[in-house]
């Protein structure tokens, strides 16, 4: 089966965040908009709705949140890379079950099924428990219904996946050698001749100034900037704005109880005689007459059930739990099951219940009658509720006054701000490419306050959309055009630069020289080697790349041996090698298992990403630019 040990935890996250969409935010979200703004990309056919994507977003913000504790910072997710990097994660996912659907993969339901009972968070002292199993669902606003076709086709995609990612193979000679060259170790001493030792020397010329000058125009160009004051309309403040009487909020919950309470819930326990898939009749039929044969016995002795049910049912879940099923409420179960139990009185056994999944007989063990909410526990949730909805059906309105105003009083902001009670913010300098501040870093905003009307007729931007539900409409106060920093500007840096390099062009003419002279022979050359290193690939004693790319690669023909290296810093290293030692014969089982799993793993994600690329490329994506 799936190795699910591990992944089940992402499984369950990914497949609730999936399913648990916030309805308000999407009747919201959508407000005064044409078909085509309810989807965010499109992926050979198949939409991605927005909801979607913002569901994926505050999936993504909390797994930072949780992961980073108060370094957290939210503004991460206005940079539009980020978000894109959130959407392109659910184009893969579409591909992957795309192409999962169109190989004729498929999941068995007692695959489903041990899946399910495979989930820690669905266990209670160290098995799974159908009531725990219930209430996770419940707490998500999830039936198992939704869950069990959302994991499903998470194992389908989980198959997908294991082709590559379990599936590739390294030979042991490949593994023995990077064991060996990940073990074996080199004895060596340093001596580093360091650039800074010559900054003091060096007093570059005027025309060496003026050359790299005349020679790097382009770095000294100040691309053209503007400074800006700007409007923000954003749903999300015009929420936390609204007052709501609370007689209201009482009347709300006295017309809408049932939404602030729980709902009859009913005890069951089943024996399950499963139907494979595409079963053939004679089978059925067989099946059939072995559960009359148990449902007759249940009858016989009703107080067997749950012995009956750990001998004879094959659902894996609930079988060692005598067939128990915990507390659930309509909607949780498949149709015709829920729709035999909420009819059935309490101790009362049904006849054989058909579904998808079998045959089943059903015991009712207790019913739970609905349940009021407490008006107090509550308010502060309807009191939201209704000033988001509130909110909501005035934003449009809102939004398109708040475009004709900026639009018809063009030659300033200050009437906008004062008829919508926002605050009139300023920009410091910005140009075509700026990320900061997050609301003006939207490439349609931009690219509107960089356009030539609203620069030479000092006109305001149209109100735009950064973000959804969030308009912007910018003004320019200061525009610079591109410009070259005249030589007098730039000189101070020019000479810092001219510096660095000449220092480090000394220390490497120093070092090599010296280096030379070592692999003639004259080993009395240096005499302030550090202390004696033994440096591997995996013990690196804080050396760099470089550094230690160059002691592996180093002629070992006769020793000490002798290699140079400049570091980033523009140090120049001479690196002494004055033994090797070997790692011992004898191939620990275990460290080599471990390692020919990592390298296995390694190619496996390699070859997944070869082919995702590949989908990409034979796919037909589109995505809404505007959007970000």
């Amino acid at each position: 089966m799936f190795d699910f040990v591990n992944r089940k935890k992402r499984v369950v996250q990914v497949i609730m965040g999936i399913a648990v969409l916030p309805f308000l935010f999407f009747g919201i979200g959508s407000y005064q908009r044409d078909d085509g703004s309810a989807y965010i990309a499109i992926v050979d056919d198949e939409e991605i709705p927005r909801i979607e994507f913002e569901q994926a977003l505050r999936d993504q913000q909390d797994r930072m949140r949780n992961m980073l504790g108060d370094n957290y910072d939210s503004s991460i997710f206005d940079n539009p890379d980020v978000r894109l990097s959130v959407l392109e994660s659910l184009i893969q996912q579409r591909l992957l079950r795309q192409e999962a659907i169109n190989t004729g993969m498929t999941v068995l339901d007692s695959q489903l099924a041990g899946a399910i009972g495979d989930i820690t968070e669905f266990h209670q002292d160290g098995s799974f428990s159908p009531q725990q199993y219930q209430d996770v669902l419940r707490s998500n606003g999830m039936n198992p219904l939704i869950f069990e076709s959302r994991l499903r086709e998470e194992l389908i995609l989980e198959q997908l996946l294991d082709a590559y990612n379990e599936n590739t193979f390294i030979s042991n000679t490949v593994a023995k050698k990077v064991l060996y060259l990940s073990e074996v170790q080199r004895e060596i001493n340093q001596v580093q001749f360091s650039s800074e030792q010559f900054l003091a020397q060096i007093n570059p010329e005027d025309a060496a100034i003026q050359d790299y000058y005349d020679r790097n125009q382009i770095s000294f160009q100040l691309p053209e900037r503007v400074r800006v004051e700007y409007l923000v309309l954003s749903l999300n403040d015009l929420v936390m704005q609204q007052e709501i009487d609370p007689q209201e909020i009482k009347q709300y919950f006295d017309d809408n109880q049932a939404e602030y309470g729980s709902s009859e819930e009913r005890q069951a326990s089943h024996i399950l005689f499963a139907l494979p898939a595409n079963v053939a009749e004679e089978n059925k039929a067989s099946i059939l007459e072995k559960a009359n044969e148990v449902l007759a016995q249940v009858r016989q002795d009703p107080e067997q059930f749950s012995a009956l049910a750990e001998q004879y049912s094959e659902d894996p879940g609930s079988a060692t739990q005598g067939g128990d099923l915990g507390f659930f409420g309509r909607g949780m179960m498949v149709k015709s099951f829920e729709d035999e139990i909420f009819q059935m009185q309490t101790d009362e056994i049904s006849g054989l219940v058909e579904t998808d999944f079998g045959f089943h007989i059903i015991k009712l063990t207790a019913i739970k009658d609905a349940a009021i909410a407490d008006f107090d526990d509550v308010k502060d949730q309807i009191e939201f509720e209704l000033k988001t909805l509130k909110a909501g059906n005035s934003f449009g309105g809102i939004a398109e006054d708040f475009s004709n105003t900026v639009y018809e009083q063009s030659e300033t902001l200050q009437i906008a701000a004062q008829e919508f009670d926002l605050s009139l913010q300023t920009s410091d300098w910005i140009d075509r490419e700026s990320k900061e501040p997050a609301m003006l870093a939207n490439q349609r905003l931009l690219d509107a306050i960089f356009a030539d009307d609203v620069i030479k007729d000092e006109r305001n931007t149209s109100a735009i959309e950064v973000f959804q539900d969030v308009l912007v409409s910018a003004r320019v106060l200061e525009h610079r055009t591109a410009s070259t920093r005249s030589l007098s500007m730039v000189k101070d840096d020019i000479i810092a630069i001219l510096k660095v390099q000449q220092a480090t062009e000394m220390a490497i003419a120093q070092g090599e020289g010296k280096l030379v002279q070592l692999q003639e022979g004259s080993e009395d050359a240096i005499d302030n080697w550090e202390e004696t290193k033994q440096v591997s690939y995996i013990e690196t004693q804080g050396l760099d790349s470089l550094t230690m790319q160059a002691i592996f690669r180093a002629n070992l023909a006769q020793l000490p041996a002798y290699t140079g290296v400049v570091d980033a810093q523009g140090n120049y290293s001479i690196i002494r090698i004055t033994s090797v030692i070997e790692p011992d014969e004898q191939v620990d089982d275990e460290k080599f298992a471990s390692l020919t799993g990592q390298l296995q793993q390694m190619l496996g994600q390699e070859e997944m990403a070869a082919y995702l690329a590949g989908l990409r490329q034979r796919s037909d994506v589109s995505i809404r630019s505007e959007s970000f």
